[in-house]
């Protein structure tokens, strides 16, 4: 997907990866396999760099320990075995716990400067914004600061992810504090951004979202482990004598707390609020301030809970963490 959108990355785009071995690969190390994995599924995600929490989460699922794992000896067989387990592994996390990114492409630059209005109007207003004390003029480093002000969201990467932005900032002679007027700030900011465009065409930057995709598998892993079910329960249930809460109770008590549960926060936003809705109105039809007895507490609470991760696994919901 071009930027100027987002993608989801959820693992499945590793579940027809080649697994093939390189040539010549009758003893791998452990060390080798690990990094054919990550390799493969990297190309298989837009050239994404894997997170080191992603990478340490599938060997975990795998119970390896990697300082051990890496001067391991393996043959031929035993290295496919474990190239393919490390990609699936990455893959399940990637699941659980998907990964939204922007996909750079230069797509969105070259929108802005194929349209002469719509590039004038952009460095107006860049300008504009830049131009804190109203003097009319900025001097020529303030280019650096227009791109970051723009940002991934208008297609622009940011410096850690493309390290040649400050060559082409001195090739076109965006540094220093000769002080520039709107027109000439426009003249020098245009040339910038073309070749930005023209880099990312040649090569995409993938850049991570600070977006959290809730999709129900947190609920329903607790779902699957009797113990931390009940722990959770009686949790939700403890801070009442006896056990006894009323529906409006339960509610408010996940809405508050529920993202420990792995449920989206329900505060200053329509859609969640509009699911709990959605589940409680599902569960069976009870006056919402009688008392629940604590074993009726426990059968409703599993309830509400299978609920959610259905309705989560269905239709995720996208958690901005920077908001």
């Amino acid at each position: 997907m071009a930027d100027g959108g987002l993608t989801v990355i959820d693992g499945s785009q590793l579940r027809s990866v080649d697994l093939s071995l390189p040539e010549s690969s009758a003893t791998l190390t452990g060390a080798r396999v690990i990094e054919l994995a990550e390799s493969r599924a990297s190309s298989s995600l837009f050239g994404l760099a894997l997170p080191e929490t992603l990478k340490s989460a599938a060997l975990l699922r795998l119970n390896i320990d990697a300082g051990s794992f890496s001067g391991t000896e393996l043959d031929e067989d035993e290295a496919a075995a474990w190239l393919k387990d490390l990609v699936n592994a990455i893959a399940d996390e990637l699941k659980d716990e998907p990964l939204v990114v922007a996909i750079l492409d230069g797509n969105t630059l070259r929108l802005f400067l194929e349209d002469e209005d719509d590039f004038a109007m952009l460095a107006e207003n860049l300008f504009t914004d830049l131009d804190t004390e109203d003097k009319g003029k900025l001097r020529k480093n303030e280019i650096c600061n227009a791109l970051a002000h723009m940002g991934v969201e208008m297609g622009i990467p940011p410096v850690s992810e493309f390290p040649q932005l400050n060559d082409i900032l001195k090739k076109h002679g965006a540094e220093g504090e000769e002080e520039l007027g709107q027109a000439q700030f426009a003249q020098v900011l245009q040339p910038v951004m073309q070749e930005i465009a023209e880099a990312l065409t040649a090569k995409h930057v993938v850049v991570i979202q600070n977006i959290e995709i809730i999709n129900g598998s947190k609920i329903r892993k607790i779902l699957a482990d009797e113990k931390q079910l009940t722990n959770v329960i009686e949790k939700i249930l403890h801070e009442e004598e006896g056990g006894e809460r009323n529906m409006g109770e339960i509610r408010g008590f996940l809405e508050k707390n529920g993202k420990e549960f792995g449920l989206p926060p329900s505060k200053d936003d329509e859609a969640v609020v509009l699911l709990y809705d959605g589940m409680f109105s599902e569960v069976e039809n009870r006056d919402n301030a009688a008392r629940l007895e604590k074993e009726e507490s426990v059968v409703l609470m599993k309830e509400i809970l299978e609920k959610f991760a259905e309705q989560l696994e269905a239709s995720p919901v996208f958690h901005d963490l920077d908001n």
